[in-house]
């Protein structure tokens, strides 16, 4: 292979040699773990149940098992019973007689299936891509009627448009509760298409592809009477151009893309009367530089309401519209001097406000002691009472019994600070109770009585494990324990938890550290940070199978040691803790992962800091190439992924940490890595998705161009038609990519940035 070169600076590994992998007869023992270690969670087989939960409210039924050796199971939670569902060997012989051959596998051949009657006397099931109806009385088993393929299009949501932007789910046709009805978007404006005849039906006449009609965000009322939609406007918003280079005909599709102090969409909020056709539009005031999201209905149907949020993120409405009359109120105001929330996942602004089902309270998630904690609101406003207190963050609500009058919700308020329990406190503030047990991450499924609940749990040195508990957290028994006989073949050993202090050496910061299966501590090892820092999320992979455990656990096969921490501007820490980042992104990050590194090498003498190296996607190939940037004397190689390289290409991400940018040039400026492209004295590692709407093509190219312009060698991975997450065949390429630069560069003896 040959190497190739840009301006005598850039060798673009699509052809370079560094790349090269010998090619060998077998694998070694490093080689073979590292492919292993890629495929972690399927060495981990069972503990985790998803329970579909039946007509009473309280018993669900799941299935166990691999696909060739399912077994599912009947659980009811008020006579404490799990039983098989199914006798396997009369379903069996009644899917022989009607096949006239022994079904596939040993167990129950198929995973998913439908009662087909309240009282569950009979289920339906697909097997070889055809149904069948099985009596439970008597395992009878007959064909349903073949369905004509236009009855099977009208009872099924319909693609509607491929999600915008990575991670977001694609938009489907929308179903009315009472199943008469989708919703869809066609030709920039709203249809109805019914199911019992298929028809699409008009419902909007006026939208155009700068000022559309869109239904991704539509709530339908209880009754499916009414739906509340938005029209966007868009014609003033600048455009992003996406080149789609593998067409036989180069083509440019030009994208809607708000940058830092550019024109937000505008956006128009109505109620539709499907009956009618009438709209509605509701009066919500200047919408300029607001950002809106349709929450739901209220119980009776008789109001809807809406979040709308300030550019800034200083100031969040929860609106209450009566379609009826056209009046629009605002139930609750919240306020921040720095932000509220940001993009932030867990939980973001869009799950502060939760109705409840008696139709006469909600309660909001807030941040206003400088702790997300729980309080409880009458619909008019008016606050009753908080119900939760302390120096820890809830994390999410669950819900709430209203008869009994409980609220359930996740949080951290423990020792181990990042540990996820679920909690209960009434609706009085009192009998604060956490109701699940072990340390670690529990995600929780609460029964629709709300009377019991599932509980998956794990943690890093612990397996899943699945409980099914009563809503007071009495234990009623174990489900299922995960199988993880597998990994003996892999020689594994639990990570290590670590802490050290952050940059301002007193914050105590939290991390995780990998070792290779061969560990030897009188040896020096390589060490790389694996790397986000994001503000809207935490990193490290805190649960068994967490998929963020994947990379940096299958890398240290290879010889080295890894680890990822959580450094300050992050969250579920408390917003003191987030607000660091505040106006200030770029400047303290990088300077927590050096401390943390430094304190790592200082109490384990087998990391070597001389041959420090950093990657991470994303935020985390940002970090990745600040860090080459801003401590050059530490981080030797970086390998960064999907990156932004300043924050002026990135509105509703960077806008609510940094203040608007006439607010706040200077952050803006300081926080762009390309001012110190001339700093750079290691290896870099760029990849970047030319379809990439989420961190755009444009940031590595002008990381690229600076590089150029500072004489900095570099190299760079260019994936065509990819988007923010790699797939397929460009992943491995990725991934083989990162394991050779870091091979290349960092195995082997010390090395000195030049």
């Amino acid at each position: 292979m040959t190497t190739m070169r840009i301006a005598s600076t850039c060798a673009v590994l699509v052809a370079s040699p560094f790349l090269a992998q010998a090619q060998e007869t077998q694998l070694t023992e490093r080689d073979r773990l590292y492919n292993r270690y890629l495929e972690f969670p399927t060495l981990v087989v069972g503990g985790v149940v998803q329970p579909r939960w039946l007509p009473d409210s309280s018993s669900f039924w799941y299935a166990e098992g691999t696909p060739d050796r399912t077994v599912i199971y009947r659980v009811d939670p008020r006579a404490n019973t799990r039983t098989p569902l199914f006798e396997v060997p009369r379903l069996r012989s009644g899917i022989r007689a009607v096949l006239g051959y022994d079904p596939p596998w040993g167990q129950v051949p198929f995973r998913d299936f439908s009662f087909t009657d309240a009282a569950g006397k009979a289920a339906k099931f697909t097997l070889e891509g055809r149904e069948y109806v099985v009596d439970l009385g008597t395992y009878t088993v007959t064909p349903s009627p073949p369905i004509a393929p236009n009855e099977r299009e009208r009872t099924t949501p319909q693609l509607v448009r491929k999600a915008f932007a990575t991670g977001s789910p694609d938009v489907l046709e929308l179903l009315s509760p009472d199943k008469r009805w989708f919703i869809l978007e066609r030709d920039h404006n709203l249809w109805l298409r019914s199911t019992y005849d298929g028809r699409p039906e008009r419902f909007t006449t006026d939208g155009s592809e700068d000022f559309r009609w869109e239904m991704d965000n539509a709530k339908w009322s209880n009754n499916s009477l009414l739906v509340a939609v938005r029209k966007v406007d868009r014609r003033q918003v600048l455009r992003m151009p996406l080149v789609h280079w593998l067409k036989p005909i180069e083509e440019v599709e030009w994208v809607p893309y708000t940058k830092v102090g550019g024109p937000l969409p505008l956006t128009e909020l109505y109620v539709m009367d499907v009956f009618s056709k009438g709209a509605v539009k509701l009066d919500v005031g200047d919408t300029k530089d607001q950002i809106f999201s349709v929450i739901g209905w209220s119980k009776d149907d008789r109001e809807v309401y809406i979040y709308r949020m300030s550019r800034d993120h200083k100031r969040l409405d929860v609106l209450a519209a009566e379609p009826a009359m056209v009046v629009v109120g605002t139930v609750i105001t919240e306020t921040q001097p720095t932000f509220i929330k940001g993009i932030a996942s867990t939980p973001g602004w869009r799950d502060l406000f939760n109705p409840l089902d008696d139709g006469k309270h909600f309660i909001l998630i807030s941040e206003r002691d400088g702790w997300d904690h729980l309080y409880l609101y009458r619909l008019d406003g008016t606050l009753v009472r908080r119900l939760t207190s302390g120096t820890w963050p809830v994390v999410s609500f669950v819900g709430a019994d209203t008869r009994n009058g409980w609220a359930y919700f996740t949080g951290h308020a423990e020792k181990r600070l990042y540990d996820t329990h679920l909690y209960r406190v009434s609706f009085e503030g009192k009998d604060f109770t956490r109701l699940t047990e072990g340390d670690g991450q529990h995600s929780v499924s609460l029964s629709p009585s709300k009377q019991f609940f599932v509980d998956n749990h794990s943690g890093i040195d612990r397996p899943p494990s699945s409980e099914l508990r009563a809503a007071d957290g009495k234990l009623l028994q174990t489900l299922e324990k995960a199988n993880v006989d597998l990994l003996a073949q892999i020689r594994w050993k639990p990570p290590e938890e670590f802490i050290v202090k952050a940059a301002d050496g007193v914050t105590h910061l939290y991390g995780i550290l990998y070792k290779p299966y061969d560990f030897d501590p009188s040896r020096k090892y390589p060490v790389i940070d694996f790397i986000y820092n994001g503000p809207q999320t935490t990193w490290v992979g805190r649960s068994f199978t967490n998929a963020r455990h994947i990379s940096p656990q299958a890398i240290a096969q290879l010889g080295f040691i890894t680890f990822s921490v959580d450094g300050r501007g992050t969250v579920e820490r408390g917003k003191a803790f987030q607000d660091v980042v505040y106006r200030n992104w770029g400047r303290n990050e990088i300077p927590d992962h050096v401390a943390a590194l430094k304190q790592l090498a200082a109490s384990r003498p087998y990391v070597d800091q001389d041959r420090a190296g950093i990657t991470g996607g994303s935020w985390g190939g940002y970090m990745t190439v600040r860090a080459m940037v801003l401590a050059p004397e530490v981080y030797k190689v970086g390998v960064s992924n999907v990156p932004v390289v300043d924050l002026y290409d990135h509105s509703t991400v960077a806008e609510p940490y940094m203040d608007l940018l006439h607010k706040n040039r200077e952050g803006y400026e300081y926080a762009s890595s390309i001012n110190l492209a001339d700093r750079l004295r290691g290896k870099l590692l760029l990849a970047a998705g030319t379809s990439d709407v989420n961190a755009t093509f444009a940031a590595p190219i002008k990381m690229v161009e600076a590089l150029t312009r500072a004489n900095k060698p570099y190299d760079l991975i260019i994936m065509p038609d990819q988007n923010h997450w790699f797939a397929g065949a460009s992943q491995r390429y990725y991934q083989n990519a990162l394991r050779r630069y870091f091979e290349a560069h960092l195995l082997g003896p010390p090395t000195s940035a030049p």
